[in-house]
């Protein structure tokens, strides 16, 4: 597609939305469609989103800020410090050009974020992306220390007219993207600032991005709870920033040209949201905290709700509010204070935490224990009541989570993610690794109420480990097998290997590292069992555990709905990358 033809084919879309009913819904920067399965995700499953916005990227990688970095202070108000984590331009590029294909291929117009402190960051990144995205978004609401201005740059009309207009003459009228700057709300006057960048040569406007920042602390420790240079400090996103984003499209509408199209978000959730936004004067309406209220399987049905909704309204038909139903009204991230009642020490890098309570979990569920002012990490129930957890030391957190004994107290949310659902076989075989066992207690029980017969093999790290983890609960429900490593990683699985039997009839189930997993699950296959009865626990790095952050997508779906378990036919299919 020419670039003549790109800019057509938006400014059309754009056009044609507002010379009618129609609502345009879009996601936003860094939350939902983050990862390029998942822009994919909402290119092909959910049709009623007509533009999908990146996470912002940097020149360079960036790691952002250690966890959390997302709290809910009360049901669909968020506070965030991500922290721009993205992993830079040249990984982007490439995943962008993937995504693209060999012919533009992607239904949904595409809206590239970048993140810069230098106008000429933003121009290496400007045309590296041009080829590829319908529109480029510069995001000048976070605080961008550039020498000799010390501020954000959309805090200063001075600073963003100078930014974009160095930006536009870079660009120059081939490029085929066009450029929106996105604007803080935290200014005395959002109009002027939108008038400035228009001036400059912005060819629209995305607002807003998040409000704040404020400190967010836990209710019953008092504690900071984001973990960030800057105090604990985070933005504010969600429904308590849905009046000010509302009065700032508005402001930003009056002080441009009317045709100038604008991006409006901040805290849209319903239908009656969205409607009000296209009052306020947006063009395009952007949903993003609310899918952290939403469960994965229903996205599209609850977008499509949305845009029936706002378009109903808009008609003055009555309202149905049926995109209501897949909202959760209920808190998702709370902690819960717990007491050590009892730590064994396994071994030296491996602890048993029991604590003064108990938490319903799964197969494939998961919790977050979060030390304040350490940070947080997720982690596999071993045992339900009295909640236990098997760690394994790998870095500072666990390393600090060693430290603690019995009389102290730590944090606990969830559970996440989602039982995984048997398949119609007869007979189970499980293999485990390391602290991955953690996960069979909940497993075994499971398919013990199912009648089915198990088979259970455990891959031990060392020869001088005590008693095997959890062996005198685990061998009550079927044949029990420990193997030590004796260095050579994943040794118990030659005994998976040698079996004389083929396993047609059964299904299997593998925990533990990815390689292991992957080596299990190809030993089975070409033993018989089939690929969609074969189950992985692929316990992917998840932030957030509410779907917001997507680092824990796996294909195109997030553990963090779907649970854990994947089937290694999903796996071969959708992410085969997960499988070397």
């Amino acid at each position: 597609m020419t670039t003549a033809l790109r800019k057509n084919r938006t400014l059309q879309t754009i056009k044609k939305s507002r010379n009618s009913g129609t609502v345009l819904l879009a996601t936003v920067s860094g939350v939902a469609s983050t990862k390029p399965a998942l822009v994919d995700f909402f290119d092909k499953k959910v049709p009623s989103i007509d533009l999908i916005t990146t996470k912002s990227f940097q020149v360079n990688p960036n790691t952002g800020n250690r966890e959390p970095i997302i709290t809910e202070p009360s049901p669909g108000n968020f506070g965030n410090s991500v922290g721009l984590r993205n992993p830079g331009m040249l990984q982007a590029v490439k995943d962008m050009k993937k995504l693209r294909g060999n012919g533009n291929g992607l239904r949904s117009l595409l809206n590239i974020s970048v993140s810069a402190s230098t106008p000429e960051d933003f121009i290496i990144l400007v045309k590296a992306f041009e080829p590829y995205a319908d529109i480029i978004e510069l995001n000048f609401s976070c605080p961008h220390a550039s020498a000799g201005f010390g501020a954000s740059i959309g805090c200063d009309p001075g600073i963003a007219y100078d930014y974009m207009k160095a930006v536009r003459e870079a660009a120059g009228d081939s490029c085929g993207a066009l450029i929106f700057p996105k604007l803080t709300p935290n200014v005395p006057d959002i109009g002027i600032i939108a008038s400035a960048v228009v001036e400059a040569g912005a060819d629209g406007i995305s607002a807003i991005n998040t409000a704040g920042p404020i400190v967010y602390r836990e209710s019953h420790s008092g504690e900071i709870i984001l973990n960030n240079s800057v105090g604990g400090k985070g933005g504010q996103s969600g429904g308590w920033v849905r009046e000010k984003a509302l009065e700032c499209v508005s402001k930003i509408r009056g002080s441009i040209d009317p045709d100038i199209p604008i991006i409006g978000m901040g805290g849209v959730s319903t239908g009656k949201h969205a409607a009000d936004m296209k009052l306020a004067g947006a063009d395009v309406i952007g949903i993003g905290s609310a899918f952290g209220k939403v469960h994965q399987k229903n996205w599209s049905d609850y977008i499509n709700s949305v845009k029936i909704e706002a378009e109903n309204i808009l008609a003055g038909q009555n309202s149905g509010g049926a995109e209501e139903q897949f909202i959760t009204k209920t808190p998702s991230m709370q902690y819960i204070p717990f007491t050590i009642t009892k730590k064994i020490e396994h071994t030296d890098d491996v602890s048993i935490f029991y604590l003064d309570g108990k938490m319903k979990c799964g197969p494939g569920e998961f919790a977050f224990i979060w030390l304040p002012g350490v940070g947080e990490k997720p982690f596999s129930i071993a045992e339900q009541s009295p909640l236990t957890f098997i760690v394994k030391k790998r870095g500072p957190f666990t390393s600090e989570l060693f430290t603690r004994s019995a009389g102290d107290i730590i944090y606990v949310r969830g559970v996440y993610g989602a039982e995984v659902s048997l398949p119609d076989k007869a007979r189970a075989v499980i293999a485990a690794g390391g602290t991955g066992i953690a996960v069979l207690p909940s497993l075994v029980e499971k398919l013990k109420q199912e009648g089915i017969s198990m088979d259970i093999y455990y891959g031990t790290s060392s020869e001088n480990e005590p008693e095997p983890l959890l062996k005198e609960k685990l061998k009550t429900y079927g044949s029990f097998t420990a193997v030590p490593d004796a260095g050579i990683p994943g040794k118990v699985l030659d005994i998976l290997s040698n079996r004389e039997d083929d396993l047609t009839d059964a299904s299997c189930f593998f925990v533990g590292p990815e390689p292991f997993m992957s080596k299990a699950a190809r030993i089975a296959v070409n033993r018989g069992a089939e690929k969609s009865a074969v189950m992985l626990s692929m316990e992917r790095p998840s932030l957030c555990g509410i779907g917001m952050c997507g680092e824990c997508a796996c294909g195109d779906r997030l553990t963090c709905s779907y649970g854990t378990f994947v089937s290694y036919e999903y796996l071969e299919n959708y992410a085969p990358e997960l499988l070397e």
